[in-house]
């Protein structure tokens, strides 16, 4: 990582070699060859003879003072670390529960070099454009008061979003957040601890911000990201702080009523909802019109006059022809 030349950048402005070499007391040559390591890490920039090097747009640098200072003032005691390079935020969370670090807390990063999705998906991760979050949160009731959770977080992060002004924002059960068919953003839970008793959820969050060229070339699937929607990327801080207050206020609700009383905010985005839908569990696949999601969070779909429950893990799911094609 290199944390003398990124802030330099970071303003979008075009800067000569020269005056990138005089501030950080190395050659031009020097300079180049610490810009052609910025692209390993996604990064684009532009240079332009006469000029100099610029990266289009400038980058957001996360912080966590600024996040902190612009959460509800009720959720502003959650610690919160932001992390320039991990391999996964995740994984960083679970971690520190394994060693003892007493949750809630929220940990977020500019770079994720190892980050993954739902079934062990990577997720690309370029620096410094898109949102990679994790909270780590308490529960006393075991893995069986997490039910329906997923749904849950992502009513939150499908209303934020909208918010933000992203149109036709919808959520495909269990866990991912599509604009028109295209994925912008996904969750990934994972637990820690006894899974009858005391546990923690570390909620992992992935918003596409602005995945450039990168991602034409190395994403398999139907993707849109904020840039492509909304013309730019929010303030990533204020984003990220909204979306961890949010959060925060929901999970304790959450804990004490479980998915039924956050199930009347979900059903607006529900992409599946009344249309034909195709499911693989395994080597076993259904294909059935989905009716709703219960009060646990399962989905529920119609197979030949047989209503049959599905619920979250290795299930994966397709919208039918009517809409589009996605796997889960």
């Amino acid at each position: 990582m290199d944390r003398e030349l990124i802030p330099l950048l970071a303003d979008g402005e075009f800067h000569s070699g020269q005056e990138l070499g005089d501030r950080l007391g190395v050659s031009r040559a020097a300079v180049w060859k610490r810009l052609q390591r910025l692209q390993e890490l996604g990064l684009e920039y532009e240079r332009i003879r006469g000029k100099g090097y610029r990266i289009p747009g400038g980058l957001d640098l996360l912080q966590s003072e600024r996040i902190r200072a612009a959460m509800d003032p009720r959720t502003q005691s959650l610690p919160v670390a932001v992390e320039e390079m991990t391999g996964s935020t995740n994984t960083d969370l679970l971690d520190d529960l394994r060693r003892g670090v007493e949750p809630p807390r929220a940990l977020v990063a500019e770079y994720q070099h190892s980050g993954r999705g739902r079934r062990s998906r990577s997720w690309l991760s370029p620096y410094g454009r898109s949102l990679y979050v994790s909270l780590a949160w308490p529960f006393s009731g075991g893995a069986a008061q997490l039910e329906g959770l997923s749904l849950a977080v992502g009513t939150i992060l499908a209303e934020q979003l909208a918010s933000e002004g992203v149109e036709q924002v919808g959520l495909k059960w269990p866990n991912d957040v599509l604009v028109e068919g295209r994925k912008l953003a996904g969750i990934l839970i994972e637990l820690a601890g006894d899974v009858d008793g005391q546990c923690s959820a570390v909620i992992g969050i992935g918003v596409n911000g602005d995945l450039g060229n990168t991602a034409r070339e190395e994403i398999d699937q139907e993707w849109t990201d904020l840039r492509r929607e909304l013309g730019s990327v929010p303030d990533r801080n204020a984003l990220v702080a909204r979306l961890l207050s949010e959060l925060a206020l929901m999970l304790p609700v959450f804990a004490a009523d479980g998915f039924r009383g956050i199930k009347p905010r979900w059903q607006p985005f529900d992409l599946a909802r009344e249309q034909g839908v195709s499911i693989q569990v395994g080597d076993q696949s259904y294909h059935g019109q989905a009716e709703d999601v219960t009060d646990t969070g399962a989905l529920v779909v119609n197979i030949q006059g047989e209503r049959k429950h599905f619920y979250g893990g290795e299930v994966s799911l397709r919208l039918g022809p009517e809409m589009w094609r996605e796997d889960g």
